[in-house]
């Protein structure tokens, strides 16, 4: 079974050919990534309308290229599968559209991918793993903990009820001064930090359910910073320190309560799962890794190139799609919010517009 991937939901242009073998075990034959971070460099930020128009310019290439290193051609292709949303809505629909006439042109299975469920059956294209096991998906948009059963059954256990955590990062890097994109600006200024000198809050610690919350974290830095203003090279480094050791705290809570809630309904997981490009940072993976060992169950991170958005993990939901029977028709709609799942109702609060994110 051989599927290709597209995936435009924000500023990554990217396609994959990924092969799904009679085991039900995953190949990567093409994973091809463009990053859009020179673009939107200029802005502190993504771009929605810079975005959309770089994957018109860039996606016909990129997907001759994944072809071309997959060594097939689409006649050979078992479905042609498009992240069809969440994201920005200009990127979704470059990407839907593409897939689409692909699928048309050479008479292929058309999958439209939810973009949460790529990052949740990632780990299955990485190594065997069994369901049902416990996701943390932490990105610039999303920052959920899901249980995921099977494919296309998913439960959310907890979700943010304000910035996500990547977005988080984004805007603390933002306002120390810090180059774009920001998450890793703020962990490599850590790296060399005070992680004491700051007491930040913990939001949400303690609490019975696993929402999370960072708004006031971004906002107690915000005015710590304003306090020492003009900031010297060491308060910058004592400031990321400290909010990443409040994000890690937190995170660690929040995850608690996810896996008690998991074995409470489901029983044991088989794993606990990190995905997003949250999930690169070395600090919150060692505070995973904690988490993990106590609850006496294994942590799964994908390696980096698939935490962070790509084609190979939209080709491997297609194909796990595809494997069940499942394909779409040309009527599929592109969709800025599409939860993952679909009896998840909005936590009390509430306000941010990535709710159906």
């Amino acid at each position: 079974m051989l599927v290709l991937g597209i995936e435009t939901t924000c500023d990554e242009t990217a396609a994959a050919v990924v092969e799904r073998l009679s085991d039900g075990s995953g190949l990567i034959r093409s994973n091809i990534v463009h990053s859009q971070t020179e673009e939107h460099a200029a802005f502190g930020g993504v771009v929605p309308e810079i975005a959309a128009r770089a994957h018109v310019d860039l996606l016909d290439g990129i997907v001759a290229r994944a072809m071309r290193e997959a060594a097939t051609g689409f006649a050979q292709l078992s479905a042609v599968a498009a992240a069809a949303g969440p994201g920005l809505i200009g990127g979704v629909i470059v990407g839907l559209t593409t897939a689409k006439a692909i699928a048309m042109v050479h008479d292929t299975p058309l999958i439209a991918v939810n973009h949460l469920e790529a990052h949740a059956l990632t780990p299955r294209l990485t190594g065997a793993l069994a369901f049902p096991y416990c996701l943390f998906l932490a990105s610039g948009g999303h920052t959920q903990i899901v249980a995921v059963i099977g494919v296309g059954n998913y439960v959310r256990l907890g979700t943010t009820v304000d910035d996500a955590m990547g977005e988080a990062f984004d805007k603390v890097a933002k306002m120390l001064g810090l180059p774009y994109p920001g998450g890793p600006e703020v962990e490599r200024s850590a790296h060399g930090g005070d992680a004491e000198r700051f007491a930040f809050p913990r939001p949400m610690l303690g609490r019975t359910d696993a929402n999370f919350s960072l708004s006031g974290l971004k906002t107690a830095v915000r005015n710590e910073a304003s306090r020492l203003s003009p900031l010297e090279p060491r308060d910058i480094r004592d400031l990321c320190a400290s909010f990443q050791a409040a994000v890690m705290d937190s995170t660690a809570d929040r995850l608690r309560v996810g896996l008690r809630l998991f074995r409470e309904q489901f029983g044991p997981p088989s794993a606990l799962v990190a995905a997003g490009g949250v999930a690169a940072n070395q600090a919150i993976r060692g505070a995973l890794q904690e988490v993990a060992a106590r609850a006496k169950t294994t942590l799964i991170i994908p390696p980096p190139a698939l935490c962070t958005d790509n084609g190979a993990m939209v080709a491997w939901a297609g194909a796990e799609r595809l494997a069940q029977g499942l394909t779409d028709t040309m009527d599929a709609p592109p969709r800025a919010r599409w939860l993952l799942d679909a009896a998840a109702t909005t936590p009390v609060g509430f306000s941010n517009t990535r709710a159906g994110f």
